[in-house]
């Protein structure tokens, strides 16, 4: 799921480029520049895509013309999403320990293994999925691939480093309870989603200490299954050889027991929230405003994309060019959409200072209620559609991103296709469709708003309703 800040990184970078966004359609250009280039939408890859007899999904991307590099993303259902309330934090200390030592390697075994291939290891847990990654030099590909698979098959969660890592995750926590950011997105997914699992994914000190090398197992055994999991394998390597390799190595995988239940669906519409988290002494206050949205194979993903890089995506955003620019109230101020598996969500976002809090409040709603009104101009939305292509494409031009990117959609359970059709589909957007995304999900009626700031900013809050005051963590 993108989180708020998703496209404002490259915003920051790309926005008064070939992408120049939404705000700045009233900029004048120097008159001799030449015209833009061609749009080149990422190639559709050509996947060779295998089921193995266990049920494991196998798609690879081989390209003898690449860099001779392979990459390797093994990716499950399952993920944050699922987490036992009380034990939020699970799915990130699996993800961070399931490489520290399998049945037949130590954790220092692997590490001596891993840079003698020459190779790199990760893992991670997103909402609905976990992935362990690998990459290293072609020549290397079939013992990365080998290894990577002990590491996913095989882990034994050592105490020493579930320990280790359920202390740095309290140091973690610590440091994140101290930043109004952190306050304020904890009280929007509780405004946004209620008791839904995307609502209750907030660790605790106990959820944390409640994490043991068995309960890691019982996960790993529940949610590491063939019937549930894909191995995308891109770059340069030979098709047949790594599907020989991947038979030998996870030909053998059973799934055993009872799988990790599904979720159900996040819900697409909640009564609106007014939430306040008193922080004395902030010299600042943390704006979130936003409501529940769509999931991730909703076909109007592509309008929204739009609408939000014309409204807040980075720089040339209009709540960035309206809040920072024009009135000074931040330093950003940012918009999106995010889509997962089983739902998603609209929010907007910005630190303020004191004083102007309400003030900031009343310009976010005046920008969203524009929207709703008004057309965007045809400058303003060419340049943001052709923003939100070069991005893409950026994003994709490497095979490792490739291998990520067709993780991603199989997690949110969108065809691999998608990836090569993204810049037509966003070029297909229209006025309209942006005018329609706004009348469905930008109504400043419709949007819970949680701030978090010194006490004394409540008073600025009257003009938007009763807010429920809620203790810092």
């Amino acid at each position: 799921m993108k989180t708020l800040k998703t496209l404002a990184v490259f915003a920051a970078c790309m926005s008064f480029g070939a992408g120049a966004s939404a705000a700045a359609a009233e900029l004048q250009l120097p008159k001799d520049l030449p015209p833009y280039g061609a749009d080149k939408p990422v190639p559709v890859p050509k996947i060779d895509k295998h089921t193995l007899s266990n049920g494991m999904t196998v798609w690879i991307v081989a390209d003898a013309e690449g860099a001779p590099k392979a990459n390797f993303v093994l990716a499950v259902r399952g993920g944050s999403a699922h987490d036992p309330r009380a034990a939020n934090g699970l799915s990130s200390i699996l993800a961070g320990t399931i490489d520290e030592g399998t049945k037949s390697r130590s954790a220092i075994q692997i590490a001596q293994e891993q840079q003698s291939l020459g190779a790199s290891l990760g893992a991670g847990a997103g909402e609905e999925g976990t992935t362990v990654s690998a990459s290293g030099l072609g020549s290397n590909a079939g013992k990365i691939l080998q290894l990577l698979g002990d590491i996913a098959r095989n882990p034994t969660f050592p105490d020493a480093e579930v320990n280790l890592a359920k202390m740095n995750a309290l140091q973690a926590l610590k440091a994140a309870q101290a930043q109004p950011g952190y306050q304020a997105e904890v009280e929007f997914a509780k405004a946004v989603f209620g008791d839904h699992p995307y609502g209750t994914g907030e660790q605790t000190e106990a959820s944390i200490m409640s994490v043991t090398p068995q309960s890691l197992r019982e996960l790993h055994a529940k949610r590491f299954r063939p019937d549930r999991a894909l191995l995308v394998v891109t770059g340069r390597v030979d098709a047949a050889e790594i599907l020989r390799v991947a038979k030998e190595t996870f030909g053998d995988w059973k799934a055993e027991g009872t799988p990790e239940a599904e979720i159900p669906a996040a819900p697409t519409a909640v009564p609106r929230k007014l939430v306040f988290v008193p922080r004395a002494n902030s010299v600042q206050s943390s704006i979130r405003l936003g409501r529940p949205a769509f999931a991730a194979q909703d076909p109007q993903l592509y309008k929204a994309d739009v609408a939000e890089s014309i409204l807040g995506g980075g720089f040339g955003g209009r709540l960035f060019q309206n809040l920072r620019e024009d009135k000074g109230y931040t330093y950003g101020a940012y918009a999106s959409f995010g889509a997962d598996r089983n739902g998603g969500s609209f929010g907007a976002e910005a630190d303020v200072r004191n004083e102007v809090t309400g003030a900031a409040i009343t310009e976010f709603n005046r920008e969203l209620q524009r929207m709703i009104d008004e057309p965007v101009g045809a400058a303003e939305l060419e340049r943001s559609k052709r923003y939100l292509a070069g991005v893409y494409l950026y994003r994709n031009q490497l095979r490792g991103a490739v291998a990520s990117s067709l993780a991603g959609l199989w997690i949110d359970g969108r065809p691999p296709e998608d990836l090569g059709q993204y810049t037509e589909r966003v070029k297909a957007v229209t006025a309209a469709d942006v005018q329609g995304v706004a009348r469905r999900y930008f109504s400043p009626q419709e949007q819970s708003l949680v701030v978090v700031g010194d006490p004394a900013v409540a008073e600025q809050l009257k003009a938007f309703g009763e807010f429920k005051t809620v203790a810092p963590n």
